[in-house]
């Protein structure tokens, strides 16, 4: 078929699968073989004014065009195009040919006007899709004999064709069309309701296009359509259609896009399952098992895996007798994996993932030109993020921070004030060089969804400092309990909005005045006292948020020993400990301006820990805390855990004690190995505890003491073993087991003391 006879009935149709480097391949060829006069792609009609930016150097797929409601930036779609998606082919075929370049599609005007409408399928990203739709390559590869939808187009399109000229690609894009039609005549629309719609839009264009260019004129769309876009309907017909659809102004821009996010696992309706590999077949001219081969050692030997040349040619031999052995023109991507599973990953499924992660699927981080319009907020960003060298970036990065240094306290800013405004770019973690307030630890990982975020903060302000400010204030004005008024407090100081404390402040004292709840106001506390240090680290002025700080303290000292004695069940008695410990915490930093605090909070924990009507759990954890603050003595411990355990006591308040004083992530197991008595008391406990209360207490006991360390449980485990001569027994004999000597020995202490020294300089 010439490319005279293909446009004779009409415009060329070239119905492609999205994201497939063979219809990408394909599409080229056949434009090139066609010469139309004008390009119509499968697109929301809004982006045509942006088109020309695809021509941009700075343009560098995968990028998407992103389409949002002008008053509701939440309410958004993407249309995401890679380097191999067969529309971009088209649209910078069309660019350098100097032809028309248009979108047809449904206005994303209609798509986002209704609540919860989104394009759907082979449409943009955010689709769900129908229970009962049709995946039409599916069926025409079960009709073929193949399981496997992705194996059935790689044969016949990405394998088979892929160097062929112009004529065999118009024949095949003609084949594929047919198909269509007998699968739209046996399923009708196949559960596509919306597209119904989109084609009879879809129509209209390309009678528009005829007007204006007659029959010379290309549509590349998605190959499900072709048929419906070869209908002979009426214009009447498709004017009911789409008569009364609802609509909003929308926005539209373009934005880098990720080679995770065109996989399906990423949610996307009309996704992809190997992203990188396709990329690679698209690039690769020749050989591409090959290279794609080369590839995989390269990523092994990074990973310190022993892989050579003889490896690779290995592979590649595997490969190309499991695509004979299978009928297939080339080796595909599951011969290519099985391949690499035995000859370089022995077998293994685990590098295997790692290659699956990383080349099959990707993170390519696509870029967009400065050219392309923002928002004031996103310019501002943007700008940031080239001062401080803060590279936006697909993979997981982790940035170590010291707040000493000022280009390091602006990037911590920034990502906290970002953080504030919804836009989660980074996440604070645990730092692995070190403790301290001086030292903060991200991990950065930018999102293409993180650009809709963007965008809805930007009725905000214009600049991400004027924008969190004034989303401070008004979440302080909308704050309704205490504990969230106190978490932005924190989140001011954090983020250096000074301007915003005055708001956060008057809302914080507000709330405080008027909340008697005394587990909201230790809730609360915690908060507060982090809110002081994070303000002396970073210069802010805190003074009026320590005065509401300690009247928080004074009034939970007073209320505390109440509200531990009303009668708290195992769960609000586990609550209530956490708060225990949360203002225990917080009271060790408030004391450092104010000392007589420390005191009248010991005081308090002293009533806790000896009164015999608070639960058990509160009471050990009250003790704990006064013995490791050198507040209580060795004997009134023993004294008091004497009373916890003896006979009077129930088993599970007894248990309760346990957990409280001795729970895994406090270190009670270390000083239970070394204070033979305490140990003693809690084992002679243990034996004597009935057997039908024993298999009460027993989850509990497991909770406390499966938490501690291996070799904590190991030594515990030896101790008791030892019987008389053992911690146990000790108690009474006063015997004490090898290498717990009553007193210190001088010469074994000697010998660790360089190693305590060199950790403590760490």
């Amino acid at each position: 078929m010439s490319p005279t006879t293909a446009r004779a009935g009409g415009p060329l149709l070239l119905g492609v699968r999205h994201h497939g480097p063979g219809s990408a391949r394909a599409v080229r060829a056949a434009l090139d073989a066609a010469r139309p006069g004008a390009v119509l792609i499968e697109g929301p009609p809004e982006g045509d004014a942006l088109l020309p930016l695809a021509a941009d150097p700075g343009m560098r797929p995968p990028v998407a065009l992103l389409a949002h409601a002008a008053d509701d930036p939440g309410r958004a779609a993407f249309w995401p195009l890679a380097g191999f998606s067969p529309e971009w082919v088209a649209i910078r075929w069309a660019q350098e040919h100097e032809v028309p370049v248009r979108f047809i599609d449904l206005p994303a005007a209609h798509s986002l006007a209704a609540e919860g409408d989104r394009p759907e399928g082979d449409g943009p990203e955010g689709s769900e899709p129908d229970a009962v739709r049709l995946d039409p390559l599916a069926v025409l590869a079960e009709t073929a004999g193949y399981d496997d939808p992705e194996g059935w187009w790689e044969d016949v399109v990405e394998h088979r064709g892929a160097r062929g000229d112009g004529q065999d690609v118009l024949g095949a894009f003609e084949a594929l069309g047919e198909a269509m039609g007998a699968l739209r005549e046996a399923y009708g629309d196949g559960g596509h309701h919306r597209d119904l719609v989109r084609e009879a839009y879809m129509r209209q264009r390309m009678r528009a296009a005829r007007r204006e260019f007659g029959d010379a004129y290309a549509v590349v769309c998605g190959a499900w359509h072709v048929p419906a876009l070869r209908a002979g309907t009426t214009v009447a017909a498709d004017r009911a259609l789409l008569s009364g659809l609802p609509k909003v102004k929308v926005e539209t821009t373009w934005v880098p896009w990720t080679h995770r996010r065109l996989a399906r696992a990423g949610g996307y309706g009309a996704g992809i399952t190997s992203p990188g590999w396709y990329a690679h077949l698209f690039t690769a001219r020749d050989r591409p098992v090959e290279r794609w081969l080369t590839q995989v050692a390269g990523l092994l030997r990074e990973e310190d895996r022993q892989v050579s040349s003889a490896h690779v040619i290995e592979a590649v031999r595997l490969a190309e007798t499991l695509a004979a052995m299978r009928g297939r023109p080339l080796p595909g991507l599951s011969e290519t994996l099985e391949a690499v599973r035995a000859v370089m990953c022995d077998g293994s499924d685990i590098p295997l993932a790692l290659i699956e992660d990383r080349l099959v699927v990707g993170d390519v981080l696509g870029e967009v030109p400065d050219g392309a319009p923002v928002v004031p907020l996103q310019r501002d960003l943007t700008r940031q993020q080239r001062t401080l060298r803060l590279k936006a970036e697909a993979e997981d990065r982790e940035l170590e921070l010291d707040l000493r240094k000022d280009t390091d306290t602006a990037k911590s800013l920034l990502l906290h004030r970002l953080r504030l405004l919804g836009i989660g770019w980074g996440t604070p973690v645990a730092s692995r060089s070190g403790t301290g307030t001086f030292r903060e630890t991200w991990r950065l990982r930018w999102e293409p969804e993180l650009s809709v975020r963007i965008a809805e903060a930007g009725i905000w302000g214009t600049t991400v400092l004027g924008a969190a400010t004034a989303k401070a204030e008004a979440d302080a004005a909308a704050a309704e309990e205490l504990g969230e008024v106190t978490a932005l407090a924190e989140q001011c100081l954090l983020a250096g909005l000074a301007q915003a404390l005055p708001a956060v402040l008057r809302a914080l004292a507000d709330r405080a005045a008027l909340d008697t709840d005394v587990a909201k106001l230790a809730k609360a506390l915690p908060a507060l006292a982090r809110s002081l240090r994070y303000g002396d680290v970073r210069g802010t002025d805190a003074t009026a948020l320590g005065v509401v700080a300690a009247g928080l303290a004074e009034r939970i000292c007073v209320a505390l020993p109440s509200a531990c004695t009303a009668g708290l069940d195992a769960d609000a008695a586990a609550e209530m400990r956490t708060h225990v410990d949360g203002v225990h915490g917080a009271v060790g930093l408030l004391a450092d301006t104010d000392e007589g605090l420390r005191e009248r909070w010991s005081a308090v924990l002293a009533v806790l820990a000896d009164r015999d009507t608070v639960p058990g759990l509160i009471r050990g954890r009250a003790t704990r805390l006064l013995l490791d603050d050198g507040r209580q003595p060795a004997e009134e411990t023993a004294r008091l855990m004497g009373l916890a355990l003896s006979p009077a006591s129930s088993p599970a308040d007894a248990a309760g004690w346990i957990e409280g004083f001795a729970g895994g992530s406090s270190g009670g197991g270390t000083l239970l190995v070394h204070d033979d008595r305490l140990l003693g008391l809690i084992d002679t406990w243990l034996v004597g505890v009935p057997e039908r209360a024993f298999t009460d207490v027993l989850p509990l006991l497991r909770r406390t003491f499966g938490a501690y360390e291996p070799g904590v449980k190991r030594t515990l485990g030896e101790l008791v073993r030892r019987g008389p001569g053992g911690s146990a027994a000790a108690v009474t004999t006063g015997a004490a087991p090898e290498g717990f000597a009553p007193e210190l020995d001088p010469v074994r202490a000697d010998a660790v003391v360089g190693l305590v020294r060199m950790l403590l300089a760490g």
